[in-house]
């Protein structure tokens, strides 16, 4: 059995990225008792926006789901520095929240975020099943084709 989150990662041959920093006067996480608020992750890696733009103008909802799996890998980095990269330490992941950066007609809202739900069960395992809300805008901040934000329960 793994004894931490990046060894689950690495043994499904999985790149985790540094986690990135806010672009805003914020931080990137907040913990509330045995909660972990991680704020909003775009798909970036290595300082830049990977998946710019719009799902089903310039990206395929595909690659939507890729953005999102991104998205989902950072959600973990910053999990990782908060739990001291102890899987034993989380409970849960309790909600995902998602925003698909598209037009007024797109509807495959879901599809592109089970990207980042997917993510967490293949890594995760029933730790990783979660509540979740997908939705869409016009934009998004920085070009971000998606834009993901987690809730989770850690031990104490």
């Amino acid at each position: 059995m793994y004894q931490s989150i990046r060894d689950r990662i690495s043994a499904l041959s999985l790149e985790l990225p540094e986690p990135n920093l806010p672009a805003g006067n914020f931080v990137a996480t907040v913990r509330v008792g045995n909660l972990l608020f991680v704020a909003g992750q775009g798909p970036r890696a290595e300082g830049r926006v990977v998946y710019p733009g719009q799902v089903g103008r310039d990206l395929t909802v595909e690659q939507g789901y890729e953005a999102a799996r991104l998205c989902g890998l950072n959600l973990l980095s910053h999990l990782i520095d908060a739990c001291d990269d102890d899987f034993s330490r989380l409970i849960r992941v309790v909600r995902i929240a998602g925003v698909v950066n598209s037009d007024a007609t797109f509807v495959d809202h879901g599809k592109v975020l089970n990207g980042v739900s997917d993510l967490l069960a293949a890594v995760l395992g029933e730790k990783g099943k979660h509540v979740r809300m997908a939705t869409g805008a016009v934009s998004l901040p920085l070009n971000f084709s998606v834009e993901v934000e987690a809730i989770f329960e850690l031990a104490h």
